[in-house]
């Protein structure tokens, strides 16, 4: 008996004991965390855009023959007048000979016809010849100035296409590489018409589409906006941004100059015509680029970290942390994507902080010890 009150007894001390022990507590992780920022944001989206010359000038051969000589170094600037192509001009010379030989024909045709006008007229003063006589007399005369001027039409012909022969710059600009060469028949298919292009590229062109959705959602922002929000606006619409092949932004900045005036039916898309300075000629015609163009402006936006957003079945969320420091899952209403943020409509507030790294290690109403840290966004400007 006294053996099994023995082992009782220091069982109950045994238990004391460990229940006089304090459990171990475990200290909260230190998890960085980032302030929501507010600020007025210009939502922009980006477009494919074709570039060509302010002005593309094709210089075609209107006459056919074959190309005598070229008169300009390919890829340099030329100006206006200045003579670019001669073709065979012999046939044309011929033809405006033969035109001046009808045109002298035609005259004297004409001096015959009003001399016999100047016989007849008298006599038929005085019922010498018959009235018939007179009429035909006239007619004659008549029919001769006619063909005195149809002559003096047929040489200014003749000259216009001896002139087509002698091509010459239309305008001040670029100019490529010439089609055809030396020798060539030029003027009439399969042989070139286009000889080559003339661009002015000073001012560069860039020509893009965009989708119906992106017209209404800029023509709505006009209509939402005041008149001096609208004005505003409208400036920031014209303020284009073009990407270059290479990634890189080009360093002037273009506007619109006009809207189709209507939507292609086949593509749902409407063509937006835009101009960029070229003052060191860099952009060449031809190039493809994108267009970044912004498309609404949101004064006061909520910013947040991407990074710091999470999702599940569609749906957004956030770790927020209140006074307490203990974290809660918090959904999160998103409007759009502004640089690497996100921009929130509801569920959180300017002056709420925002778990940034370790989202995997959160869990609801976790205790941590937070510490602010600064987003540094890749957008940011240097």
């Amino acid at each position: 008996m006294n053996r099994y009150l023995t082992i009782l007894f220091t069982g109950i001390i045994a238990f004391s004991c460990q229940s006089k022990q304090e459990a171990p507590q475990q200290k909260p992780v230190d998890i960085p965390v980032v302030k929501t920022t507010v600020q007025d944001v210009d939502l922009k989206k980006e477009f494919v855009g074709n570039v060509y010359g302010m002005v593309d000038i094709p210089i075609r051969a209107r006459v056919e023959g074959f190309l005598e000589g070229i008169h300009f170094n390919e890829g340099r600037r030329v100006k206006k007048g200045q003579l670019l192509y001669t073709i065979d001009a012999q046939p044309f010379q011929a033809s405006v000979a033969e035109s001046q030989s009808k045109l002298a024909e035609a005259q004297v045709a004409l001096v015959k016809a009003e001399n016999d006008l100047k016989r007849i007229q008298p006599l038929a003063d005085i019922n010498a010849v018959s009235k018939a006589d007179l009429d035909a007399a006239i007619a004659q005369r008549d029919a001769a100035e006619a063909n005195v001027q149809a002559a003096k039409a047929g040489v200014q012909i003749s000259n216009i296409n001896l002139g087509y022969t002698e091509i010459k710059s239309p305008i001040d600009g670029l100019i490529g590489k010439t089609v055809a060469k030396v020798g060539e028949f030029v003027g009439r298919s399969p042989n070139p018409v286009i000889l080559n292009t003339v661009s002015q590229i000073d001012t560069i062109r860039v020509d893009f589409y965009i989708t119906e959705n992106d017209y209404l959602i800029l023509a709505k922002g006009l209509l939402n906006l005041s008149d001096s929000g609208r004005e505003a606006q409208r400036d920031a619409n014209r303020d284009l941004e073009l990407i270059l092949g290479d990634g890189s932004v080009y360093n002037h900045h273009g506007k619109v100059d006009f809207i189709d005036r209507g939507v292609d039916e086949s593509t749902g898309a409407i063509i937006i015509q835009s101009s960029f300075p070229n003052p060191d000629q860099l952009i060449r015609p031809g190039q493809f680029g994108r267009v970044r163009a912004t498309m609404s402006h949101i004064p006061n936006a909520l910013l947040i970290p991407q990074r710091s957003v999470f999702e599940f079945q569609g749906n957004f969320f956030v770790w927020a942390v209140n006074d307490s420091n203990q974290v809660a899952q918090t959904p999160i209403q998103i409007q759009g994507e502004y640089k690497d943020y996100y921009i929130v409509n509801s569920g959180i507030n300017k002056e709420s902080k925002i778990v940034f790294e370790g989202l995997q290690l959160m869990k609801q109403g976790l205790t941590i010890a937070p510490f602010d840290t600064v987003f540094q966004s890749k957008y940011a400007e240097k």
